[in-house]
């Protein structure tokens, strides 16, 4: 059975890494932009991270720019934007494509796992988001209206 911790990915730093370095704790996997209408998320993003880090969660921000060139910086760029602008912490990985035949082989596969609305497997905007649990499997997949806040009380459940 394929779980989260089958793929890697590369950091914004160039490193690749190896989800299974957060085996045992819950993921939220957001497909990031810093020119999108959505990219206030961070905030509340930063926020479930610091507060529930601890307790087993682990926010994954994946910069993707396949939606009206919303992220059309470099990592350098990515990495300065998140950080001074909304303080991100939590991991941040290169830039992505979520759609299409060059998406990355994560996405290809939280796609597969968890549809979106009416059915559609493809990513529709930024600031889509997966919920994984401790076990590596999709839970839940939200949509980029569906704000950090609102995701939270799914957070309790999942990090009981």
């Amino acid at each position: 059975m394929t779980t989260a911790y089958d793929f890697s990915a590369k950091t914004l730093e160039g490193t690749d890494l190896s989800l299974d370095a957060y085996r045992g704790k819950a993921m939220l996997v957001v497909n990031t932009a810093s020119k999108c209408g959505f990219t206030p998320q961070y905030t509340g993003l930063e926020k479930l991270w610091r507060k529930y880090q601890d307790k087993g969660l682990v926010v994954l921000g994946f910069p993707c720019d396949q939606f009206g060139h919303q992220e059309p910086g470099d990592e350098e760029e990515i990495k300065n934007f998140c950080s001074l602008t909304y303080d991100v912490s939590f991991p941040m990985f290169s830039k992505i494509e979520v759609n299409g035949a060059k998406a990355h082989p994560l996405y290809k596969w939280l796609k597969s796992e968890k549809a979106g609305l009416l059915g559609m497997e493809g990513i529709k905007w930024n600031f889509t988001k997966f919920l994984v649990g401790r076990d590596g499997q999709v839970l839940k997949r939200y949509a980029p209206t569906d704000t950090p806040e609102k995701i939270e009380k799914d957070l309790a459940a999942v990090l009981g």
